[in-house]
């Protein structure tokens, strides 16, 4: 019965009208499927920001019901949040595959697009000193830079450097609200910490302080003093949180690893929520705000697997398989891209009314970083390891799973 049950699916995953595979597809191992939805994202965007032309050559598009003032934002999404997620794979040494040529050409037109970004003579200067939007997505540039320091900061020149450091600097101007946004000014200020510039210990400390206040059980936090059923502990609050701490215990400052050891436990709870989520068929709950940030969802497990501290009672094997199930599923629709190779608006097509009042199509790039675990080498047990039911998928199989119990932190 189990064997006809999995017959079934297989059968379902490949034929089904709104799933369907290119060959290409079928025959390419997880890692390369991942590496070319990850070069298909970011090409358009480095490849043209690299020369000074993103503004130039990306089609904008914001919400229908659109509040945020100037659309000129939309550039600085894109990239600081592409960057936030393609940080890790672009880290790892160059070599003579088609993905090390891929990664080599990336990581060369992101250095190229990190001086264009600052640089107030270049049409690709990015809106740093107006509006309170810009501290969002100079928040994920430094995430950036913290994810990968030795090959996106080290190699910039010495002029570009001091150019974000006084960027960032300036962001002081933005008095964030008492929501995610404060771990925006913190992640900043904490890059600042670890780049040798002066730093803003308050703002790190207000953000570790109301942060924990604001955890509401089985590892979820509440953003702000009201809690919301979304996903920002994804998109936001929980990995940068433990980033942050995670560097602070590096450096032996304003925090301690009990407090490290005790956020990630958190993660960890939350992330396998976020696994369980996974439906048989390879979609996920669609509720709350944002959801045009498509497979931002998974930070955090993205997150753990990167990092090598999946929880216990998830395999790499069935995350790997969980995750690149999704991602088929939602890429395979014709929509999320325009004729430029740019995202769309939507979820898994062309869905403008889901775009909140805040959303541009830059905002968008936060799917990337979907593609952490690509910063794990090609031999790593993440991409070596056997394919693996995920739990969802064992359970509708009438196959045994891990009992489900909250947790105790």
């Amino acid at each position: 019965m189990m064997k006809q049950y999995s017959y079934l699916f297989l059968f379902l995953l490949l034929f089904s009208p709104v799933y369907t595979f290119s060959k290409n597809e079928k025959d390419a191992t997880d890692r390369e499927y991942w590496v070319e939805q990850a070069y298909k994202m970011a090409e358009p965007v480095l490849r043209n920001m690299s020369k000074g032309e993103l503004k130039k050559n990306m089609q904008v598009e914001v919400s229908p019901a659109w509040n945020r003032g100037s659309y000129d934002v939309t550039y600085m999404e894109c990239f600081g949040r592409l960057m936030a997620g393609i940080a890790p794979w672009l880290a790892l040494p160059d070599d003579h595959t088609p993905e090390g040529e891929k990664r080599k050409q990336l990581r060369e037109w992101a250095l190229k697009s990190y001086a264009h970004a600052v640089d107030p003579d270049s049409p690709d200067y990015l809106l740093w000193r107006k509006e309170g939007q810009p501290l969002v997505d100079a928040a994920f540039l430094a995430n950036s830079f913290l994810r990968a320091p030795q090959q996106l900061w080290e190699p910039l020149d010495e002029i570009t450097k001091q150019r974000y450091i006084e960027e960032f600097t300036l962001l002081r101007r933005v008095n964030p609200p008492y929501t995610n946004w404060l771990l925006f000014s913190a992640i900043i200020e904490t890059f600042l910490m670890t780049a040798g510039a002066p730093y803003d210990a308050f703002r790190i400390q207000t953000a570790l302080r109301k942060i924990d206040e604001w955890y509401v059980g089985d590892g979820w936090y509440s953003d702000g003093e009201h809690f919301a059923f979304d996903y920002y502990n994804s998109f936001v609050i929980q990995p940068m949180y433990v980033e942050i701490l995670q560097e602070l215990v590096k450096h032996n400052r304003l925090a301690s690893a009990g407090q490290l050891e005790t956020a990630t436990k958190r993660m960890q709870r939350y992330s396998i929520i976020l696994e369980r989520f996974i439906s048989p068929e390879g979609t996920f709950p669609v509720f709350g705000r944002s959801m045009t940030y498509r497979m931002g969802v998974f930070q955090p497990l993205c997150l753990l697997a990167w990092q090598k501290n999946l929880p216990s009672g998830i395999t790499e094997g069935q995350v790997r398989a969980a995750l690149t199930t999704v991602m088929k599923r939602m890429f395979s629709q014709q929509g999320n891209y325009n004729e430029n190779g740019y995202l769309q608006l939507g979820f898994a097509w062309h869905q403008t009314e889901l775009a909140d009042p805040y959303t541009n199509n830059g905002s968008l790039y936060l799917t990337s970083v979907v593609f952490l675990p690509l910063g794990l080498p090609a031999e790593d047990t993440f991409w070596t390891s056997p394919a693996q039911e995920w739990t969802n998928l064992k359970g509708w199989n009438g196959e045994n799973i891990q009992k489900d119990r909250a947790a105790p932190y």
